[in-house]
């Protein structure tokens, strides 16, 4: 099992490559970040200089959408990075939620998803693609290499994971709705024609190693608020008893009255107070080292790839390094 970290570009900048830096000497092999311009400073900048100050880490949005950049841009941006320090990106993509959200705009179609991971691949490939009904290719490519992992949640996404990407990015740690998610993905691949086992995982989730549940609990609450965005989105498009989407995913958010963007993803948003204990537990790593081991043992053995560590808490540096010490050794 790989291992990432995802963190959120607040500014200063430096911390955030210091932190990426203490991540690959722990034995992360993935540096991830979120992708929101109106919200954090700018990633793919900062993906310079993580790349520059680290030798081996592999980074890229978790995740980008085909509107705030559009296709083209987003395949030379991270062509350049490759041509500056070898193919170490992945393009992580998906509909887009707090970018389009902030900026007053839906998130995007599955269609123009669809499009877009199979314009950016080619392209960033150094390969010709319909952009529009033009046809582009970037002459300077030599030997590049991007994978493009989406992220899903709801039946048609996961079928579109599973048909064009590289990889697929679950954004919860819940073995149950893994397991599901991840027969969809597999099953979609399989329909496609492509390797189902050829899609890598990626479940992505907050990690609070420590003795003390309940401080963990409040700082990693605002997860279970991000999650509920998209879970009520699959409400509104399948209905709350749909037998397409899990009863367990979509309970706790009959309480939601709301979301405020301008706490996403951080500890304290007031905007999860409707998130109770039980799916914080279910969809968050915490506890002592031995209970994520556990977690991600189960996990491993349900086919996942990676683990890619939430860190936006109270505990960044604490965590990066027990999981160098005593949880990323006993998985890898």
């Amino acid at each position: 099992m790989d291992f990432g970290l995802v963190l959120q570009t607040d500014p200063p900048a430096t911390a955030v490559v210091d932190l990426m830096r203490r991540a690959e000497r722990s034995g992360f092999r993935y540096g991830w970040t979120f992708d929101s311009a109106v919200l954090w400073q700018e990633p793919f900048v900062i993906y310079s200089r993580i790349l520059e100050h680290t030798e081996r880490l592999v980074v890229g949005p978790m995740v980008t959408n085909p509107s705030t950049r559009t296709p083209e841009v987003t395949a030379s941006t991270f062509a350049t990075l490759n041509d500056m320090y070898g193919n170490r990106t992945v393009c992580g993509i998906g509909r887009g939620d707090s970018a389009m959200r902030v900026a007053g705009r839906k998130p995007n179609t599955l269609a123009s998803l669809r499009e877009s991971i199979r314009v950016i691949r080619d392209l960033a490939e150094g390969r010709e693609a319909d952009v529009g009904g033009t046809a582009l290719r970037i002459p300077w490519i030599r030997d590049g290499k991007l994978p493009v992992w989406m992220a899903a949640y709801g039946p048609k996404a996961l079928a579109l994971a599973g048909q064009e990407a590289d990889g697929f990015i679950l954004q919860l740690a819940d073995p149950f709705l893994t397991e599901w998610m991840i027969k969809h993905v597999r099953e979609a691949a399989a329909a496609a024609g492509r390797d189902p086992s050829a899609v890598t995982i990626c479940v992505a989730a907050p990690a609070y190693v420590g003795d003390d549940l309940a401080h963990a609990r409040e700082q990693c609450r605002w997860f279970g608020g991000m999650v509920g965005n998209h879970v009520a989105d699959l409400v509104s498009r399948y209905g709350e008893h749909s037998t397409a989407v899990p009863e367990s995913l979509t309970t706790y958010i009959k309480q939601r009255q709301g979301y405020d963007y301008s706490h996403h993803g951080r500890a304290g948003n007031p905007s999860t107070d409707f998130v109770p204990d039980d799916i914080v537990d279910r969809f968050c790593l915490l506890g002592p080292a031995s209970a994520h081991r556990e977690r991600l043992e189960h996990l491993r053995d349900l086919g996942v790839d990676q683990f890619a560590v939430y860190a936006m808490h109270d505990a960044k540096e604490a965590t990066i390094d027990a999981y160098g010490k005593d949880i990323i050794p006993a998985l890898t």
